[in-house]
This record gives structure tokens, C-alpha cells and sequence, in this order.
């Protein structure tokens, strides 16, 4: 008799282990990490002077829309890149952990 599969067969050839989600969710709610983050990205402009950037680094999809959304709704930044800045491929061989960044930034305006 074959070995017993530990998780599913969709799972088996991913590079993450299926509890490390549940571990980033618990983690997540735990720190309230989302709420910490929008509350950081409405304040931080405030911090800024006029043409002074702000750069976020999100590592997951729910930090990175917020990111996202909260650049485009906020009257003191204006978006710098459309567009995530990801990590290269060469980056991300030499740093398998490059590979879920995504850098965004925004710059004060002068208003």
C-alpha cells in the first residue's frame, strides 16, 4: 500500500505548504495587519512635505488592493506607478521571498 497523500492532490506541487495560509490569516486578524495598514496610508501623507514620496511594499493581494485603492482615493497623493514594481527574475532566484512583493508609490502634492 502507497503512502497516504497529506493534502490534497491540487496541493502536493505548490511551493507553499497549505497551513501557511491559515497561519497568515490567523496572523493577520490577530494584529489586525489590514486595519494597521489603511490606517498608516491615510496618515502617512500627512507626514510627507509637498513632493515627498511614499513607497509600500505589500507582500499579499488584500495588502496590495488596499494599498492600491487607498493611493487613488486620497486628495493629497498623486500615483507614481501604475503598476506594481515587481522583484526580477534574477531577484527572485537569488530570493525566493521577492517573488510576493509588490512596491507602490505616491507622491505629495503640493496642495
Amino acid at each position: 500500500m502507497g503512502a497516504i497523500p497529506t493534502s490534497p492532490g491540487r496541493h502536493r506541487h505548490r511551493k507553499i505548504h497549505p497551513a501557511t495560509r491559515v497561519f497568515q490569516a490567523l496572523r493577520i486578524a490577530v494584529n489586525q495587519e489590514l486595519q494597521v495598514l489603511e490606517q498608516f496610508i491615510d496618515t502617512a501623507p500627512n507626514w510627507l512635505e509637498p513632493g515627498g514620496r511614499l513607497g509600500i511594499i505589500s507582500f499579499h493581494s488584500l495588502e496590495d488592493r488596499i494599498v492600491k485603492t487607498h493611493f487613488r482615493q486620497n486628495p493629497q497623493l498623486q500615483v507614481i506607478t501604475k503598476k506594481p514594481i515587481t522583484a526580477s527574475a534574477q531577484e527572485q532566484a537569488e530570493n525566493s521571498r521577492a517573488r510576493s512583493a509588490k512596491l507602490r508609490l505616491a507622491e505629495r502634492n503640493s496642495h
